[in-house]
């Protein structure tokens, strides 16, 4: 139950469209079935024997459960998307599904203030909800299944509250921590990754509370409660690692340069032969340059070792070459945030690097890029 950023929302596939509220297209996703057939089967026989009377129709009623929980999420994502465009954030579409839900939005600009009015407006509402449920319930049949729903909605709408407060990341209550570290740092990212770690304690306390208290009270573990806590605690300890891994990548972007990451090269005409290529220094790779100065291709080093040293003289270097996409090519002080989009926007895996004077100097591997991005090292 969480907000995520996207550029472009794409349609959503093995998806249900539901409609639209507030503006904003809500989807169900075939994975909330699974949770759905989960809910019934749990609490199937338990409200059968509450109510005999309804036989079959029990798991019916249980069914109601998963669907008040499913409201419940709805309502919570709803309040994101309202906080949100009250803010003025593009809001491009609500997603319910297997981990309750999410919110996701367009490009916008945000301060820790307004992140953490937006993040805790699903919670503060699943908290309207379970005190509506609980007024309600003192005017209700103690005995009936109309009490049975409402008490069910009720400590939903709690259970989602809370669980959505706890302050770490991917839950809302993450973007408390977020917002105090964003705030006192002036640094997003670095907020992002202290929630993700603080996501990733409270998958161990749960952990602690679920399995290790009840053995060292000499008590089994409740197995229909690991079942949940295997669900939630890889859907936090994913959310938060995923949180990380983002944040860690942004934080290296604006230190990219193409200069520190590419491989030496030199440039020759398309011309040349394998055995000027040869001739090129040691270390060095080769990348055939056209008639009017612009990178077409990048010798082989497989392809050229295989040309016999009796035919090089005559075997153009282009039959041993790999074409560049057109336009693959960047300057040398190409940094941040305009390198990557650069990147982005041309198709291909290698680009030409060029030094100030235009000649090439160099090649860079989009995969070199990738792995530095990642995880702070060179290939």
């Amino acid at each position: 139950m969480s907000h995520d950023s996207l550029e472009d929302a794409e349609p959503r596939r093995g998806m249900l469209r539901l409609g639209s509220l507030i503006g904003v297209p809500v989807y169900l996703s075939w994975s909330w079935s699974l949770i759905a057939l989960f809910v019934v089967v749990l609490f199937g026989p338990q409200v059968q024997r509450l109510f005999p009377e309804l036989g079959a129709g029990a798991y019916g009623i249980a069914f109601l459960y998963a669907v008040l929980l499913l409201l419940s999420v709805l309502v919570h994502e709803l309040a994101h998307a309202a906080s949100a465009k009250a803010f003025r954030w593009p809001t491009t579409e609500i997603v319910l599904n297997l981990w309750g839900g999410h919110t996701q939005f367009g490009n916008f600009q945000a301060t820790p203030g307004r992140s953490l009015v937006t993040a805790l407006a699903g919670p503060a509402a699943n908290v309207l909800l379970a005190l509506g449920g609980q007024l309600l319930m003192t005017q209700a049949d103690p005995g009936g299944v109309g009490s049975l729903l409402l008490g069910i909605f009720t400590y939903a709408n709690w259970l989602v509250a809370i669980f959505n407060a706890l302050p770490g990341l991917p839950l809302d209550g993450g973007r408390i921590v977020e917002s105090a570290v964003w705030a006192a740092t002036g640094d997003q990212d670095k907020g992002t990754i202290a929630a993700g770690w603080a996501g990733r304690v409270i998958v161990l306390a749960l952990i602690a509370g679920v399995v290790l208290v009840p053995l060292l009270q000499g008590r089994p573990p409740d197995i229909p409660l690991i079942v949940i806590l295997v669900m939630v605690g890889y859907f936090l300890w994913s959310g938060a690692t995923e949180s990380i891994r983002g944040a860690q990548l942004r934080l290296r972007v604006p230190s990219l340069t193409a200069a520190q990451l590419m491989l030496p090269a030199i440039g020759l005409t398309n011309t040349a032969t394998v055995a000027e290529v040869r001739t090129r220094p040691a270390g060095t790779l080769a990348v055939l340059v056209g008639p009017h100065g612009l990178p077409e291709a990048i010798v082989d080093e497989s392809a050229l070792a295989a040309v016999p040293d009796e035919d090089a003289g005559s075997v153009p270097a282009a039959a041993a070459a790999r074409a560049l996409t057109q336009g693959a090519m960047v300057r040398a002080t190409d940094a941040g945030r305009p390198l990557v989009d650069r990147l982005a926007g041309v198709e291909g895996g290698e680009y030409a690097v060029l030094a100030p004077d235009g000649a090439v100097c160099g090649v860079l591997r989009q995969a070199d890029v990738v792995e530095w991005l990642t995880t702070g090292r060179r290939r």
